[in-house]
């Protein structure tokens, strides 16, 4: 018998898949909206944003009344609502304002994954690897990312968008009864009676370094904004080069294998040169990569996606881990929910943004200011340098 916490981990890792199979077989499917129901570039960015914006909201929510009710009634409900508002877009979705209604909810249920499955495996690992377990949580995610979007799109061109849409709802659905079974079995996401510390309340962030907090709020902006336009807008771009429905699938499982493999390189990278040299290496390469992709032929394009995923997910990784060197250990939770609501919400507002833009000037041209914004990073990059140094010594560049 699996031991419990292994238990709890595998469930969290499993519903990680499932919400970013959610999340990111949006890329497949947006140009297939797009073309079915006239959208403009705008009009993708709105619904890539509206789905962002969504979880964005409902994950410091989530973990507040998380602290009354318990995680696995608030993931289970969260899993269910985004399944079901997937199957609403599969069987009720006839245009813009559809479309916009159904991601809303979709986007609103899926927020809660994030701070909930972490939650748990946090707890079920108190005493034991816990890094080492919330990297394989993390690292679970990226398989989702990977295969969600290759077989949906294998089976958009087989029955469609959405019979796909809809398949993978009920596949949804399903693991929804699954994970609540199993956490329920298990025990695990009960809600804990208040501590002492909750029934006194204390105001704050914890934050220790404001402007290096600051300058690595608005580098995980900047990055996250950057990676969220390019994969929004990349499929139109490869499709727009030659590529087949069925191959862009599998081009965005490159890019995101590369992905997931850069979350573990960057981080025995940064181990080795420190976070800031690592941060604009990662950086500096997604400028480059993204240059490639937008100018290069389509068999270019093919061939930097690997190399471009690991650049495009490293920085991440060295970022996520540095909030607990700006803030008190009491308040890492908190600091850690106000830094991800403010990627977060970078993340939503840049595909509306990068959208208009691409009505206005192409998705080349939109691509290449993308890479230059990118490099925005490297000024503030020194900034971190400063805050960080202490902690840090002589691992960070001088």
């Amino acid at each position: 018998m699996i031991p419990a916490a292994r238990a709890i981990l595998l469930t969290a890792a499993l519903t990680h898949v499932l919400h970013d199979g959610f999340s990111d077989a949006l890329y497949v499917l947006l140009p297939l909206w797009a073309t079915e129901f006239h959208l403009t570039l705008t009009g993708v960015g709105v619904l890539k944003t509206v789905y962002t914006a969504g979880m964005a909201l409902s994950q410091i929510p989530a973990g507040l009344l998380a602290e009354r009710w318990g995680e696995r009634r608030l993931l289970v409900a969260g899993t269910a609502v985004t399944a079901l508002g997937y199957l609403a877009v599969a069987m009720g979705a006839s245009g813009m304002l559809p479309l916009v209604a159904f991601l809303l909810v979709a986007g609103l249920g899926s927020g809660v994954q994030h701070p909930l499955a972490s939650s748990l495996v946090s707890r079920a690992y108190e005493t034991g690897p816990r890094r080492a377990a919330l990297g394989t949580y993390n690292f679970a995610g990226d398989l989702g990312k990977i295969a969600v979007p290759a077989a949906v799109a294998l089976a958009a061109s087989l029955v469609g968008w959405r019979g796909a849409s809809a398949g993978y709802a009920l596949l949804g659905l399903g693991a929804t009864v699954l994970i609540a079974l199993a956490l329920g079995r298990l025990g695990a996401g009960d809600a804990d009676a208040p501590t002492e510390e909750r029934r006194l309340g204390t105001g704050g962030w914890g934050i220790r370094d404001a402007r290096g907090f600051q300058a690595l709020s608005a580098i995980g902006m900047i990055d996250t904004a950057t990676r969220t336009a390019l994969l929004t807008f990349l499929p139109f771009l490869l499709l727009a080069k030659g590529l087949t429905l069925a191959g862009l699938g599998l081009a965005l499982a490159v890019l995101f294998a590369g992905g997931a493999a850069g979350k573990f390189v960057c981080g025995l990278v940064a181990e080795r040169v420190g976070i800031v040299r690592t941060v604009i290496l990662t950086e500096m390469a997604t400028a480059c990569g993204i240059v490639a992709v937008a100018l290069g032929p389509l068999t270019v394009a093919l061939g930097v996606l690997l190399p471009l995923g690991v650049a495009l997910n490293g920085t991440s990784s060295a970022l996520y881990a540095t909030v607990a060197d700006l803030v008190a250990p009491e308040r890492r939770a908190r600091a850690y929910g106000l830094y991800y609501t403010l990627i977060v919400g970078a993340s939503a507002v840049a595909p509306l943004v990068y959208g208009a833009l691409g009505d206005a000037v192409g998705i080349v041209t939109t691509l290449l200011v993308t890479s230059t914004v990118v490099l925005l990073t490297v000024p503030l990059c020194l900034v971190l340098r400063g805050a960080l140094a202490p902690a840090e010594g002589v691992r960070l560049p001088v």
